[in-house]
């Protein structure tokens, strides 16, 4: 406990928990989305275009790597959402073809023009997200809280319509509802959760924020609102908890996050079980 209070008192770990707490929050919404939507690995592969995308912001030069690391990531998420359905190569097969690319092709750029002497220590970091949670800058978090807040309030006022696309894009689009605009309109939020994610938990472990927390709520509960408020709940928490215990056990953040939501499906797997 006094680890933990002492912790609490430098600037970055207090960074850490108000940038895990929202993104933990936003990965949550959009997670159910995809999950039902059946498009839940679709993180793991705009993580990796992030990837990519960073280690060109890298050998470039860039102090803001955001602002080339975002872009690229709503580009590439529109791209496998909102023309995936009339593309020649669909779903999974493209997802796979521009993860693994993009995570060869950052690889290779991080070892032929190298930034530091630690390149393994580099890509440890942008992989698994060990320590970038906890050099976060004042200017970072700012953005961060911005972005955030921006994701809820577009998932708010466009809820009902996230709904309708969520399970039957085809009636909601004879009915009068735009749903290529919506599916560019999710494609953007959830590049801008991924790229946010990152330097929480990392480009490999990223999936788990999207993932976890919905399959969880759909352990106990049944009806959209009553899983994504719970969802939402349970990420916050799991997040708050990994980063917590992350300090005086001395773990890496991202993988003790993703542990804890392990733990916590688990727990609701079995609720759901014995009520059933």
């Amino acid at each position: 406990m006094e680890t933990l209070i002492e912790a609490l008192s430098y600037p970055f770990v207090r960074y850490a928990l108000i940038v895990g707490v929202l993104v933990a929050l936003c990965s949550s919404l959009l997670g159910v989305i995809l999950v039902l939507k059946r498009f839940s690995y679709i993180g793991d592969g705009l993580s990796h275009v992030a990837f990519g995308a960073m280690a060109i912001a890298a050998v470039v030069g860039l102090t803001d790597q955001m602002m080339l690391t975002l872009p690229i990531t709503i580009v590439c998420a529109i791209l496998l959402l909102w023309t995936g359905q009339n593309a020649k190569i669909k779903g999974d097969a493209a997802i796979a073809m521009i993860s693994v690319g993009a995570l060869a092709f950052g690889y290779l750029l991080m070892n032929l023009f190298p930034t530091s002497s630690n390149i393994s220590g580099d890509v440890c970091s942008s992989l698994f997200g060990s320590t970038k949670i906890l050099t976060l800058t004042k200017s970072e978090v700012i953005l961060s809280i911005v972005l955030s807040i921006v994701v809820v309030i577009l998932f708010v006022l466009f809820y009902n319509r996230f709904f309708a696309v969520t399970f039957d894009e085809s009636f909601a689009k004879a009915v009068g509802t735009k749903t290529r605009l919506l599916n560019l309109l999710i494609a953007t939020i959830i590049a801008v959760i991924i790229v946010l994610a990152m330097n929480l938990v990392g480009s490999l472990l990223v999936s788990a924020l999207v993932i976890f927390p919905a399959l969880s709520a759909m352990r106990i509960f049944k009806s959209f609102k009553s899983v994504t408020i719970f969802s939402a709940i349970l990420s916050v928490v799991c997040a708050l908890t990994g980063i917590i215990l992350s300090i005086p056990f001395d773990t890496p953040v991202g993988s003790t996050i993703v542990i804890t939501d392990i733990v916590a499906f688990a727990i609701c797997w079995v609720i759901g079980a014995v009520r059933k």
